[in-house]
């Protein structure tokens, strides 16, 4: 019998999408990637985003 941690035990596997939605015939898989040097929070990477697409209307 094996025994994991806590934190192991709790981790789905890296190949594991985050979210997999069907529309008609389409499925759609999605995966995250968060980067461990990043220094935005992601409130500040969606504000970015956002102001990035109010200045191409």
């Amino acid at each position: 019998m094996q025994v994991a941690d806590a934190a192991t035990a709790s981790r789905a596997p890296e190949n594991t999408p985050a979210m997999v939605k069907k529309i008609g015939k389409t499925t759609y898989k999605v995966h995250v990637h968060f980067s461990n040097t990043s220094t935005e929070t992601m409130s500040d990477k969606i504000k970015r985003m956002l102001k990035n697409e109010i200045q191409q209307m």
